[in-house]
Formats: structure tokens, sequence, C-alpha cells
């Protein structure tokens, strides 16, 4: 028995189009850049009309910022994702190397590009600032949150434990825009390694396992 497929609703459809203008504009800030993401490139790249672009982002400037929103959801979604994949999640070694692992291939994504093209023309960009100011801050409320809830941050003061999270992202996010020009893989498996046994002690997970039934 062939089933027979409703119609799309006004919302479906609508919604489908911002997805299409947001994917065309993420891609595009990764690839040519800031400057040269331009609504003709969204158009034409998006398959939608300038009309139907401006219809959903009055400005240009709406859609550069909603482009940035819309990283942050999907670097979430990436990240919690990631952690589910890990399984078990503890205090060890080897439960915080592979979430830094995951930090990393985030910083380096290129849905992450997008951001880092937004944040380098802010610099000199008033209005743009102005306006990711707010989404920065609460990107980073976000990643705080997440990352005191791992079990590692109860070893450490919860202020410090936040100063050491953005230590790491900051970090991670210089070099991969370093590893761009001058990627140095013979470092960056022991810069992990080391900041894993640093904020672990280097507790193996059958430390860990043996403590907690002690």
């Amino acid at each position: 028995m062939t089933s027979i497929s409703r119609p799309r609703t006004q919302q479906e459809r609508r919604e489908a189009t911002i997805g299409r203008i947001l994917d065309a504009t993420v891609a595009a800030l990764g690839e040519v850049g800031y400057t040269a993401t331009t609504i003709a490139e969204v158009c034409s790249r998006s398959g939608v009309s300038s009309g139907g672009v401006f219809r959903h982002f009055p400005t240009r400037l709406d859609l550069m910022v909603a482009a940035a929103d819309e990283v942050r959801k999907r670097q979430f979604e990436k990240y919690r994702e990631g952690l589910a994949r890990l399984g078990v999640i503890d205090r060890s070694y080897e439960s915080v190397l592979a979430s830094l692992q995951l930090v990393r291939a985030a910083c380096r994504a290129p849905i992450n590009a997008a951001w880092y093209e937004l944040l380098g023309a802010a610099r000199t960009d008033a209005a743009l600032r102005e306006r990711l100011e707010p989404l920065a801050a609460r990107y980073h409320a976000e990643i705080a949150e997440f990352a005191a809830a791992l079990p590692v941050a109860a070893r450490f003061d919860p202020q410090v434990f936040t100063t050491i999270v953005f230590s790491i992202v900051h970090m991670l996010d210089g070099e991969a825009m370093s590893a761009v020009v001058h990627p140095q893989p013979e470092q960056e498996d022991l810069r992990l390694q080391q900041i894993a046994r640093a904020l672990t002690g280097g507790a193996s997970r059958r430390d860990v396992e043996n403590e907690s039934r002690n």
C-alpha cells in the first residue's frame, strides 16, 4: 500500500527555507570568508532569491548574527552527541582525554571556521561586534555550565575550573588557527595528554573505579 505524503505546512516551508539560507551562509563564511559572503553569494548557494533572504533576515548583519547563533547550536549538539558515543564519562585520564579530543575536533570543524571569520570581522566592524557580544556571552555561559557538569569538575574550585576550561578552549582555538599554516601534530597529541594528566592527576579509569568502591 502506497503511503500518501502530506503537503508541507507553511511553517515547515518557512523553516526549510531558513535552514537553507543559514546552511549556505555558514558554509560561505568558512569557505570564502566574511567579506565574500555577500547576499548574492548566499542566494547562489541556497537557491533562495534575495527577496526571500531579506524576508527572513532584514539586513546582512541580521543574517551574519543568525549564522553565528546557528554555529553555536550545532557545535553544542555535536559535542553532546560525541560525549554520548563515548559512553561512561568519569574523572579518569581516559575520559578527560577523550573529552579534550572532542573540544579540539569542535575547534577544527569546518563549521567553526564561520565563527572565527565573524570574530575576526568584529574586531574592526563595530556594528557586528555590538551584535555578537551578547551572543558570545551566552555561548561562553553555556560552555561553562556544560563543563561544570563533567565529573572532573568536582576536583576543582568552580571559579578555578571555569578559568581552566576557557584557557583550554582559547588555546585550542589558537591551535586550530595556527594549524592552517603550520600544523605540528607531534606536539598536539602530547599537549592534550599533558592537560589530561594535570586535570586528573593521571588517575586511570581503573583507579577511579577502585576509589569509588572503597
